[in-house]
């Protein structure tokens, strides 16, 4: 099931062992390589401070939040080693300028969605100028149509094929 940017974050993150809620979901940490959520920092419902829950700790999702075993699968950003990078590089497609492989300038990404299973962000919204388009409607890329993510743009395929020209007829 695909989920937008919007419905990940603000949610409350529930332990079953105590029953209650422990924390609330802040911000994505994405990977910008895969365009995995590898987690989410959280607010600590007791101490107030952030911590990284990792998306392999989460036990099911519901519509209210996150479901984990317990408080403790909570950790600071300093102690996740294999994630300091992607947790420096903070990576937020919102509001990346969108490109062709050619230079197009396509728009800026207003949504994203990802599948909830997975966590990869499969779709990406892309909101056009007004002068490209009458109605100013998004267009929505697939994943498979990114061919390279840099800090400061998406780029993407060519949308906007070159018509073939029509195939001579040799006469025999």
């Amino acid at each position: 099931m695909l989920v937008l940017s919007h419905d990940l974050v603000s949610k409350k993150v529930l332990s079953l062992r105590t029953n209650a809620p422990i924390a609330s979901i802040s911000q994505p940490i994405i990977n910008p390589n895969n365009l995995k959520i590898e987690g989410f920092y959280c607010q600590d419902r007791y101490s107030k401070n952030q911590l990284v829950l990792l998306c392999q700790d989460i036990r099911e999702t519901i519509p209210i939040g996150y479901i984990v075993n317990d408080h403790d699968v909570m950790v600071n950003p300093e102690d996740l080693v294999r994630l300091k990078d992607i947790l420096d590089i903070n990576f937020d497609p919102l509001g990346k300028q969108v490109e062709t492989i050619s230079g197009h300038k396509i728009g800026k990404v207003s949504d994203y969605a990802s599948e909830i299973e997975s966590m990869y962000i499969q779709k990406i919204y892309v909101t056009q100028p007004i002068y490209k388009t009458l109605n100013g409607g998004n267009l929505i890329i697939d994943r498979d149509q990114i061919n390279e993510i840099t800090p400061r743009r998406i780029i993407i395929n060519d949308i906007y094929g070159t018509v073939p020209s029509p195939a001579k007829a040799s006469i025999i």
